[in-house]
């Protein structure tokens, strides 16, 4: 479902976009994304398919079950990603961030909902005309595939995470991954900002709100790391390395 590239700018001389300003050219996250691939030519078509959205924190993107009708690029801000399971209960499949790409490889149904986390911002683009134009990229359709690779790898981990893992482990391996993440795209930290809710950190790594609420709190008094507004500094590298790779 998502889609983001770490890959490096592409060489050569800098696009002269037909828009004044905005346009995908000067996407300041164009390089952190599957967008990276296309030439400035080809940035002009995608720029023509695209829609800007903004949504305001808590608000849905689209919900499980509505027709899957397009994709979109995170350029601002971080979604959630949920589903609710046929019991009733709440599943927290992730989170969405700056170059992050949503849609990309749904059945005719999203089978999750997206709601923004903090002030967010996305391209929107029809999810036929876009797959028309990835269809006469080969080198878009590589970068797709490659990131659906590597979207299975995290999968893959993500499910050896919940079912092998302490809850110590899990917690100290999320606020890790959360860390490279940032770095990922340039805002590298030793404070992690966490938009999310508690309980959401709980529904995504398969505990009780309580049992996230205390280990914080514990790893807090150790040292570990200071619980900040909007986030946690992490002030002791090394002890939640150890646990991340226990």
């Amino acid at each position: 479902m998502l889609s983001r590239t770490g890959a490096p700018p592409p060489t050569g001389h800098a696009c002269v976009h037909a828009r004044s300003s905005g346009g995908c050219s000067e996407c300041k996250v164009r390089l952190l994304s599957v967008c990276a691939a296309l030439t400035c030519e080809e940035l002009d078509e995608l720029e023509a398919l695209s829609q800007r959205l903004h949504l305001a924190p808590r608000q849905a993107l689209f919900r499980q079950g509505d027709p899957a009708d397009a994709v979109y690029n995170v350029t601002e801000g971080m979604v959630r990603l949920s589903r609710l399971l046929p019991d009733g209960r709440r599943h927290v499949m992730g989170f969405a961030m700056v170059g992050d790409f949503l849609g990309l490889a749904l059945p005719e149904r999203y089978n999750v909902t997206v709601e923004a986390l903090s002030p967010t911002a996305l391209c929107r683009f029809e999810r036929r005309p876009f797959a028309n134009l990835v269809a006469g990229k080969p080198h878009l359709l590589r970068k797709l595939h490659e990131r659906a690779g590597y979207e299975l790898t995290l999968a893959q981990d993500h499910m050896t995470l919940l079912g092998r893992r302490t809850a110590e482990e899990k917690v100290a391996s999320f606020l890790l991954t959360m860390r490279d993440r940032y770095a990922l795209v340039g805002q590298g930290s030793v404070t992690v900002a966490l938009p999310m809710g508690r309980q959401d950190i709980a529904d995504h790594l398969g505990l009780t709100i309580e049992t996230v609420s205390r280990l914080l709190t514990r790893l807090d008094r150790e040292k570990a790391l200071l619980i900040v507004p909007g986030g946690v500094r992490l002030t002791n590298l090394d002890r939640l390395e150890n646990l991340a790779a226990a």
